[in-house]
């Protein structure tokens, strides 16, 4: 049953949420990632006080309904980091391991690499069908694409011990800013799943289909009624790259996937499928809360990845970033035309543009030494929160976006092209979410996911 934590400071109350909003007003000018305030950086350990604050609370299955607020008169610090806990909380619960009904194992911790609880979440390909078709019911699949046909043998094993993202078919990072191309000269693929909560409001409403949206005929609306014992929607967007002779496997989150080239992504493609070892390297969630309608985005990247502008290149390799290449344009898109399909394509060379706080770097270290407590050389230690994008004035009567704070944030593997701090142009979830509609050109409630609807 999901519920929200709470880790309140002793003697301490949460707010409530529309004190909570009034602080905010008054405490932010501006909700510029340059109010966040600077802090010495420091080690963690497991279990100790992060931020002055009590411990985190223990690894848990459970996803939290709601961002909580212990603080009595929270700063916009105060806030970032308590969202920032939210993010970690609900990281560790959705890569729990998975059951056979894809809900987490009784008896099982988050450590080893097994398919998660995500992964057995609905894709988007088995929702949006081919003329609109209704998708099958939560827990059955659709088949795989025709040309993936006969790479059954991995995938009827995925399928038996839980449905992983077994077709990865999108290679595109948004706005067709370019794929993302990693340092063996493999393209990084995509997927988009959505929860249960999710699915249901959907399919309930028809918005799998155009004529279903159209007949709907109001904006769609993943909210939840107040009270409601559900966790809420929850949308997950993740990349993964070819595992190659120079990745060390036991580094990553693994899957075996049917990995589809797609030819409506390109002109001139052909469709294509092979059954390959992935890795993950980087993960979005996206959850609407009762005091979030704009959701809050949340943000993880496998800690090899890149390096950041600025910072030691310390790292002996990494995923997206040749440190020997004094040549290499950073943060560049491939030329076109861009085809999965070449054996090999020059490597993307890719640094942050935005560093990660400080405080969410020690965020980090707490949740590392955490995950490797309970299970020593866990794969789920070698990943960090980038940060977490969250409405500061979620009610603003002017500003449907709800004031985002930080303003800009960008996954080095997801909106690799758009990072950076230049207002209409720079990655914002919120800001580019909002502008989403359905094919009926009705707002969406900040998901492009009902645009792929036929």
């Amino acid at each position: 049953m999901p519920q929200t934590f709470h880790t309140f400071a002793a003697g301490a109350r949460a707010p409530a949420l529309p004190l909570l909003a009034a602080a905010l007003t008054l405490a932010l000018a501006a909700c510029g990632d340059g109010n966040v305030k600077p802090e010495a950086a420091a080690q963690a350990t497991a279990q100790q006080r992060w931020n002055d604050g009590p411990p985190p609370p223990p690894l848990s299955p459970t996803i939290p309904q709601d961002v909580s607020v212990p603080q009595a008169n929270p700063d916009l610090q105060d806030l970032q980091d308590d969202f920032d806990l939210l993010s970690w909380q609900s990281f560790v619960a959705v890569n729990w391991p998975a059951g056979p009904d894809g809900n987490p194992k009784p008896g099982a911790t988050i450590g080893p690499d097994v398919p998660t609880v995500w992964e057995n979440w609905k894709e988007s390909r088995e929702i949006f069908l081919p003329g609109g078709a209704t998708p099958p019911p939560w827990g059955q699949d659709t088949p795989p694409p025709a040309v993936c046909k006969g790479l059954g043998d991995a995938t009827l094993r995925l399928t038996q011990v839980g449905k992983t993202p077994n077709v990865l078919d999108e290679s595109g990072e948004p706005f067709e800013t370019g794929p993302l191309i990693d340092q063996n000269g493999q393209y990084v693929r995509f997927a988009i799943l959505t929860n249960r909560d999710m699915f249901d409001n959907i399919v309930a409403n028809g918005l799998y289909s155009t004529a279903g949206q159209k007949k709907f005929g109001k904006p769609a609306n993943f909210a939840l009624p107040k009270g409601s014992p559900k966790v809420g929607a929850i949308m997950i967007k993740s990349a993964w790259k070819v595992l190659g002779a120079n990745d060390n496997a036991a580094r990553f989150h693994t899957a075996k996937a049917l990995v589809y080239t797609n030819p409506d992504e390109n002109e001139g493609v052909q469709a294509a499928c092979k059954l390959q070892t992935m890795g993950l390297v980087g993960l979005h969630i996206a959850h609407k809360t009762q005091s979030a309608p704009q959701w809050v985005w949340s943000t993880f990247e496998h800690v090899d990845n890149v390096p950041t502008q600025g910072e030691p290149i310390d790292k002996p390799r990494y995923n997206f970033f040749d440190k020997n290449c004094t040549t290499c344009q950073v943060n560049q898109p491939p030329p076109r035309p861009w085809n999965p399909n070449n054996p090999h394509t020059v490597p993307t060379q890719v640094m942050r543009e935005i560093p990660l706080t400080d405080s969410t770097k020690r965020l980090n270290a707490t949740y590392q030494a955490l995950l490797q407590k309970n299970y020593p050389g866990t794969v789920w230690a070698n990943y960090e929160l980038i940060s977490t994008q969250w409405p500061t004035k979620a009610n603003n009567p002017i500003d449907p976006t709800g004031n985002p704070a930080p303003s800009f944030l960008a996954n080095a593997t997801l909106e690799t092209y758009i990072q950076g701090r230049v207002p209409q142009a720079s990655s914002s979830c919120m800001a580019c979410h909002n502008n989403a509609t359905m094919n009926s050109q009705l707002p969406s409630d900040f998901t492009y996911l009902l645009q792929r609807a036929q």
